[in-house]
């Protein structure tokens, strides 16, 4: 919630504006107090501040028509050097590929009449090959498409897909055939989706067609070797036909493509077309930047002008906007039930708002300004409340908040929440501090109910183990009580016969007291076990709190036929309710004892184990019964939860209640050593320092 001075600095930052700003407040100021200015000079005065805006205007219009010509005038010039760069590309393929045509041409005649024309084939062809290493293979096929010969295989690539029907290269043969000429066929795909071309020259003897010279370009190696690399530095280059199917591509950048330019591809015609596309490229020309420069000064120039008029029309917003601002704080702390208080940083009082009035029963006249003591300090606790006070002003105060009695006006007593925050100013100095204040004098009574109904619930989760286990310990109790009885007849009917000695009857006597002492025991476990008392924490030896467990718990483990396995080395005083760890000890165990009821007799076995890790003192009770299904494992310890048919629930959530109120953990694992696959290990853990 904000402060007074929060406030303040608001009203601070509205007013505090720059000198120009200052100065047009005082400008308006006097033209407000002056007497008005005549029509004629008002007008004429709207004029003069008219005409340089005006000419600010024309300025920028200039200058954003100067903009768009330079622009227009880049663009045709890129267009220009595009086609000329394409011309001169394309008049270079035309000047290779022309080149190796009449080179074929040329072999084609002398074959026509070569003796050893095979020698004479492998000759040319390597050394047109070697020349121009876009060349994928040089055939040499008869009158029937046979391949006679071929450089650097025998093997035709486009026979590969003759099957399918006449091939592009098959149309090629028979045209060159009819025509008596070179031709260059349709381009196809082989090889993974790789176009080629395929150029055929007849070879005629006599006047007869004896044979072909093929030659087989792949587009991609004709473009990759024929364009030069700084050409595909500023270029994309790409062979395409008339319905824009790619064919090949050779480029060296990528982004947003500029403008591009087509021209034929022939030869090889076919519908090919040559498509170059340029690029944008990174524009740091001087001269767009002093272009920019004189946009911004005279966006500058012009806004100046209108800066005066703007800032009266802020100023206004802002007191209209500072008034709607301190009406919405106002209706916010009216309807707060945080109390609020701010101080300085000598401890003096600077705000409260009415949260915090109507808590402590004080008006804000009688609160704001006052010095240590407050009058809302209890007395009895004086000395402690100023102590905190100076821990708060010297800035250690937690930061997770304290407790702390506070006095209404009324004399009566409240338990009040702190939470303490440094108070920032505009200019962020630490000019003081904020508390926010919480009345939980109804939560600490509903905390203390809810404790004393926990401690209930252990009473009397208590005395219903105890009523359940009722019956085996009168079993255990008539065992000594039937053997004093026996005793103590056998040292009569001696007695009687006058007969006995003092040495005869002296062993009966002493196996009495011990009957007698363990009947004693008994009592004395059920004695301490449902007494009701407060919890309290004190040192305590954890063995002998499992030995009074165990004491229990063997005579109902003798009638589950559950053998207890309990290993319990020497172990220093751990500080905690020994009461309170029994009750969870024997939850433990004899939940154990019930999860095992199905198995057979040699596999009911419960061992109890610790370890100590971490300064902490693990305690682990594992059983080998039929474990705890992952659907349920969640809400185990969750009150009132049971899977039992004449359970309470509350067993297992009593449990970690008083494991976590000696600030240690209790979960549940599978237990992987239990013979039957299957078993549980309920582990918990309590700390071995006591603080």
């Amino acid at each position: 919630m904000p402060s007074p001075a929060r406030t303040i600095v608001d009203i601070r930052i509205v007013e505090s504006h720059n000198a120009s700003e200052r100065n047009a407040v005082m400008y308006h100021a006097a033209m407000t107090d002056a007497r008005p200015t005549p029509p004629a000079s008002a007008r004429r005065l709207r004029w003069l501040l008219a005409l340089p805006k005006l000419g600010i205007v024309l300025l920028l219009v200039a200058v954003l028509t100067l903009i768009w010509l330079l622009h227009s005038n880049e663009v045709e010039e890129e267009r220009s050097a595009l086609i000329k760069d394409v011309l001169w590309l394309e008049q270079n393929l035309r000047f290779h590929l022309d080149g190796n045509q009449e080179q074929l041409q040329q072999l084609a005649l002398e074959m026509s009449s070569e003796p050893n024309r095979q020698k004479h084939f492998r000759l040319r062809a390597e050394h047109l090959r070697k020349n121009s290493p876009d060349i994928a293979q040089i055939l040499w096929l008869d009158a029937n498409r046979q391949i006679i010969d071929a450089l650097p295989t025998a093997n035709h690539l486009d026979r590969d897909i003759e099957p399918f029907g006449p091939t592009a290269a098959a149309r090629a043969f028979e045209l060159a055939s009819q025509l008596g000429k070179q031709q260059y066929s349709e381009p196809f795909f082989l090889e993974g989706n790789s176009a080629f071309i395929e150029l055929l020259v007849p070879i005629f003897s006599e006047r007869k067609l004896t044979g072909m010279l093929a030659l087989v370009y792949p587009l991609d190696t004709l473009l990759a070797s024929q364009v030069p690399w700084w050409f595909t530095e500023k270029y994309k280059v790409e062979i395409v036909d008339d319905n824009d199917r790619l064919f090949a591509s050779k480029t060296h950048i990528a982004g947003k493509h500029n403008q591009s330019y087509e021209i034929p591809f022939d030869p090889p015609g076919a519908g090919l077309l040559l498509r170059v596309t340029n690029y944008n490229a990174p524009d740091n020309s001087l001269q767009r930047l002093l272009v920019a420069a004189i946009i911004l000064l005279a966006s500058g120039v012009f806004w100046s002008l209108w800066l005066v008029r703007e800032l009266m029309k802020k100023r206004s917003l802002a007191e209209d906007a500072l008034r709607e601002e301190h009406a919405f704080r106002a209706a916010m702390e009216n309807s707060l039930t945080v109390g609020m208080r701010a101080r300085d940083l000598v401890g003096r009082v600077i705000y409260v708002n009415p949260a915090f009035c109507r808590m402590t029963g004080f008006s804000a006249a009688e609160l704001v300004n006052q010095a240590p003591p407050m009058p809302y300090w209890a007395p009895e606790q004086l000395e402690e409340t100023y102590a905190m006070h100076q821990t708060v002003l010297a800035g250690d105060a937690p930061p997770d908040g304290f407790e702390i009695t506070f006095m209404r006006k009324n004399g009566e007593r409240f338990q009040a929440l702190i939470y303490e925050a440094k108070l920032i100013d505009g200019n962020g100095r630490h000019t003081g501090w904020m508390a926010s204040v919480l009345d939980i004098t109804e939560r600490k009574h509903a905390q203390e109910l809810a404790r004393q109904q926990q401690e209930q619930l252990q009473f009397t989760s208590r005395l219903v183990t105890m009523g359940e286990m009722a019956s085996t310990l009168a079993h255990e109790l008539n065992q000594p009580l039937a053997a004093i009885a026996s005793y103590n007849t056998g040292c009569q009917n001696l007695l009687n016969s006058g007969k006995a000695s003092p040495q005869e009857i002296l062993p009966a006597l002493e196996k009495i007291g011990l009957q007698a002492q363990r009947a004693g025991k008994i009592i004395r476990r059920v004695h301490d076990f449902v007494r009701k008392s407060e919890p309290k924490r004190a040192p305590c030896q954890f063995g002998e709190v499992v030995e009074d467990c165990l004491g229990f718990v063997e005579a109902e483990g003798r009638k589950r036929h559950v053998r207890i396995e309990c290993d319990i080395p020497p172990l220093p005083p751990i500080p905690a309710d020994r009461l309170m760890l029994e009750q969870v000890l024997l939850n433990l165990i004899r939940n154990g004892m019930e999860a095992m009821a199905g198995n057979p007799e040699t596999e009911r076995v419960l061992s109890i184990a610790t370890t100590i890790r971490d300064n902490e003192l693990q305690v682990s009770v594992s059983d080998n019964g039929s474990g705890i299904a992952p659907e349920i494992r969640d809400k185990l310890f969750t009150a009132f939860f049971t899977t039992k048919p004449e359970g309470m629930g509350v067993g297992l959530s009593i449990c970690r209640s008083i494991i976590e109120f000696h600030r240690g953990r209790l979960w549940v694992e599978d237990n992987p050593h239990s013979p039957t696959g299957s078993g549980t290990i309920f582990i918990f853990t309590l700390p071995l320092d006591a603080a």
